[in-house]
């Protein structure tokens, strides 16, 4: 019996444009390896290599929100690093008001 793998309707999304994104905006390293996948999502898709277009799909996705939660947590932890330093200063008299 010859079994036929059917082309599934549509590509994954690539995320090219999350990734982009979180390039400029967020984490620059880890928007660049989104970028990378992304990139080979259309490619493999194009191939023919239906499961990789898929994988390269969630490498991409994953990568682009872990850049954006990295930006985030750093974005936090500057923010309370800086309150801490003006409790600090303020507790200790050294602002001149």
């Amino acid at each position: 019996m010859n079994e036929q793998i059917s082309k599934p309707q549509s590509p994954p999304p690539n995320y090219l444009v999350f990734a982009i994104l979180v390039t400029i905006f967020c984490c620059q390293i880890l928007g660049i390896v989104s970028i990378v996948f992304a990139a080979q999502v259309n490619t493999k898709w194009n191939a023919g290599d239906y499961e990789g277009a898929l994988n390269a799909s969630k490498n991409a996705k994953l990568w682009a929100w872990v850049g954006f939660a990295s930006a985030f947590a750093i974005v936090i932890i500057a923010f309370i690093l800086s309150a801490f330093g003006i409790i600090a200063g303020l507790s200790l008299d050294a602002f001149d008001f």
